[in-house]
């Protein structure tokens, strides 16, 4: 391991903009889903026919290589951060959308009614009972949808995005394996990270959920 720490010392710069370019593109292609995953997720659950059919295409996009969609994108958008982006957020919207369609769909009836006959319309409903309620579910499918993208995301050396894969690829080229390990090991770290970060949050909103529930009862 010293060799590995000495080549940590020496390329500190290249490392570590290697670290920031691999965040970029995954945080980017994270969010670009979760703002087309959540009102779409949203309006599947006012339309279960159109469901089955958008969560089975996408459903079907997902089990597509990711090196195939790469190839693709790149032919259609070129080399660099956009194309990367572009399939990384494809890949992104079917777990936060599956989430957020069960987690509504999934709230107890009783709590809907009970709401409605408060006076609550659909929208108030929906933001003040049935996303409260549901976020738990919603946060298991971004954390899921992250930890995919993260992992997915050093791929985006091979169409010319940079990131960690960059040096995954080139050390595997050279047969230096310290660069192998440098890029390796903090995109396994980063995708524990946020792992751990939404897993806590789930669990907070988890506990959120039973306590407005219990005042509810």
């Amino acid at each position: 391991m010293g060799s590995f720490f000495k080549f940590l010392s020496e390329e500190t710069d290249l490392v570590l903009t290697a670290i920031g370019q691999h965040v970029l593109i995954s945080l980017t292609a994270v969010l670009l889903g979760i703002a087309v995953a959540f009102p779409v997720g949203i309006l599947l659950t006012r339309h279960k026919k159109a469901a089955s059919v958008v969560l089975g295409v996408f459903g079907v996009v997902n089990t597509i290589p990711s090196l195939v969609l790469l190839g693709v994108a790149m032919m259609v958008l070129g080399l660099g951060f956009v194309p990367a982006v572009a399939v990384l957020f494809v890949y992104s919207l079917l777990p936060i959308m599956r989430n957020i369609y069960t987690g509504i769909l999934g709230v107890d009836e009783k709590y809907v009614k009970a709401a409605r006959g408060m006076g609550m319309n659909r929208m108030q409903i929906l933001r003040g009972v049935q996303i409260p309620l549901a976020l738990p579910v919603i946060i298991a499918g971004i954390r899921l949808s992250s930890i995919y993208i993260i992992s997915w995301a050093t791929l985006s050396a091979f169409i010319g995005a940079g990131g960690l894969g960059d040096l995954i690829w080139m050390g595997l080229q050279s047969f230096n394996y310290d660069m192998v390990l440098a890029g390796a090991i903090p995109a396994t770290l980063l995708a524990l990270l946020v792992s751990f970060l939404l897993s806590w949050a789930e669990k907070a909103a988890t506990r959120h959920v039973f306590r407005v529930k219990g005042a509810r009862t």
